[in-house]
């Protein structure tokens, strides 16, 4: 998206990027803005490996990001891929903004911990309805 490298290479979101953005993600584009503000986007990078895992906390867990372009949220499955009525959902936007902007946090761990992180972000707490209230 050119948008976002505009920001990348600026480091900073201008009048007209915000604009721009506004109206191609509105409420999302708050929202990921929101996100970044709260320190809520983070990089894992492992050690010796290289690997590097993004995951963006959300409202109920925290949501693996793969390739900028699948979010582990129900949003991103139900609007992107199964309605296609959008592009990303705000985790997305978030962790491109974030990089762009650099603020995101970033942790060093080793290896030993990515099957770990993996594994805690693939498994969903399902809760009944009673549990909920």
């Amino acid at each position: 998206m050119e948008i976002i490298e505009q920001i990348y290479a600026n480091k900073y979101i201008s009048g007209e990027n915000l604009e721009k953005l506004a109206t191609n993600f509105g409420e999302r584009l708050w929202k990921a803005l929101r996100t970044i503000t709260e320190k809520r986007v983070t990089k894992h990078i492992f050690k010796p490996s290289n690997k590097q895992i993004w995951t963006v906390s959300g409202k109920n867990r925290d949501y693996l990001i793969i390739s900028d372009f699948y979010c582990t949220c129900d949003d991103f499955y139900l609007n992107v891929v199964i309605r296609k009525k959008i592009k990303v959902c705000y985790h997305i936007l978030a962790k491109r903004l974030a990089e762009a902007l650099d603020l995101y946090t970033s942790y060093a761990q080793t290896d030993d911990n990515y099957e770990k992180l993996m594994l805690k972000l693939k498994t969903v707490e399902i809760k009944s309805s009673k549990e909920k209230k």
